[in-house]
């Protein structure tokens, strides 16, 4: 069999290992026959040689070869696109609920469907969600609040596995209308809202008054509501983010929109994703005012940690989302001592010669300005990506099936090779 190499000779040719030689046999990239003794693998000395020549097969490091159509996020290295829309610029001239119609439909809603008509949720599916949290020890941050709070939903809903589109998006409002509503607080305020302002009152609740513009429980300026808003858009979709690309693969397997919600949120809690904000708000948090702020990152890098919310793998540049949040609170509290804060962070990281701020950074500095409680941030990343989420998820209902990603086996060798 003259035309054949074994796998030893194969790997030689191609200057890999044998287990990486196997690797590309589960990916596709390479064939493989049995010999006559049913025991030995070989490989195709002419499919060899024009995989040598075409070089190993790559990826970028740490990035996961997967690939999906989608028609409702574009990001490039600068700017951010949904449904070919500037996100930056929707997000000072539209409110949430009509960008997540534009990712859910690809149109903005109009007539009573314009966002007017506030989003409820149902009586049961709040009564459910609410009791479920309240269960809670004291304490427990508002993301593993929505945690218990949408699986309690879910079970007050007997069509949820309905997933035609319009029932998808009738779920999807009452999914994010209950994460709201069920969330501690007066439940009578801000009832007749947007869900921006019902998110206000919710992370607002229980604190006392700052030094700042927006602290407290009361009505916040109206800048810092603008830039909640603003935040909700801004965080409601980022292409295939990895929460997204969990809760879409499962959505491909028809999981229900509470599932895929429940999904995402799972994923995004990482502190590598929408649990960055929560880092950032502790960095914060730590100094004392202004002038401590050398120290509190000294000691952070010192410990041999990174300084959170700074740096973004795409927006090399800066990311473009953080670059308008933070104008829109400095616009509105300029003299803000947790402003300053903040900026001195940002004075000391570009000291350091470290990346731009992202969107987590922006989002704790919203936080701190507007007097939030802790973990506010992991909440408004939650309740705008839950638009997304839903989004992706009436893409892949249409879909052909499940997303099946394949791995690169890097183990031990098989057997007939031992």
């Amino acid at each position: 069999m003259a035309d054949y190499l074994t796998a030893a000779e194969a790997a030689r040719r191609l200057g890999v290992k044998p287990a990486t030689l196997y690797a590309y046999v589960s990916r596709g990239v390479l064939s493989r026959v049995r010999a006559p003794d049913g025991r030995t693998s070989l490989f195709g000395a002419e499919e060899v040689e024009q995989l040598a020549r075409r070089g190993r097969p790559r990826r970028p490091a740490g990035v996961a070869d997967i690939t999906v159509e989608s028609a409702i996020t574009e990001i490039t290295g600068d700017s951010l696109r949904f449904r070919g829309l500037d996100a930056t610029r929707l997000a000072v001239s539209r409110t949430f609920e009509e960008v997540a119609e534009l990712l859910w439909t690809g149109e903005f809603p109009s007539g009573r469907a314009s966002g007017r008509e506030p989003w409820r949720a149902r009586p049961a599916a709040l009564a459910a969600g609410r009791a479920a949290q309240a269960a809670l020890p004291a304490g427990i941050l508002p993301l593993e609040r929505l945690q218990v709070i949408v699986p309690a939903m879910a079970a007050t809903d007997p069509l949820r596995l309905q997933l035609d589109r319009p029932a998808v998006i009738a779920a999807g409002q009452n999914i994010i209308a209950g994460m709201v509503d069920c969330l501690p607080g007066d439940v009578t305020s801000a009832a007749g809202e947007p869900v921006a302002g019902r998110l206000w009152s919710r992370l607002c609740a229980g604190n006392e008054p700052g030094n700042g513009p927006g602290h407290g429980q009361g009505r916040p300026a109206p800048g810092l509501m603008r830039a909640l808003s603003a935040a909700l858009v801004l965080l409601a979709d980022h292409e295939l983010a990895a929460s997204t690309l969990a809760a879409r693969a499962a959505a491909s397997v028809r999981a229900d929109p509470y599932a895929v919600v429940g999904t995402g949120l799972g994923a995004m809690s990482g502190a590598l994703h929408g649990g960055a904000s929560l880092g950032a708000e502790t960095l914060m948090a730590a100094a004392r005012g202004p002038e401590d702020v050398p120290r509190v990152v000294a000691e952070l890098l010192r410990r041999g940690e990174k300084v959170p919310g700074f740096g973004h793998f795409v927006y090399r540049g800066g990311d473009p989302r953080a670059i308008l949040l933070l104008d829109l609170v400095r616009q509105v509290a300029p003299k803000s001592r947790q402003l300053a804060v903040a900026d001195a962070v940002f004075a000391e990281v570009r000291h350091k010669s470290l990346p731009e701020p992202n969107i987590d950074f922006a989002i704790a500095t919203l936080v701190r300005v507007a007097g939030m409680v802790r973990g506010a941030g992991e909440a408004i990343f939650a309740v705008a990506r839950t638009a997304g989420w839903i989004a992706h998820a009436l893409e892949a209902y249409s879909g052909p099936g499940p997303l099946r990603p394949r791995a690169v086996y890097t183990g031990r060798p098989a057997a007939d090779e031992l």
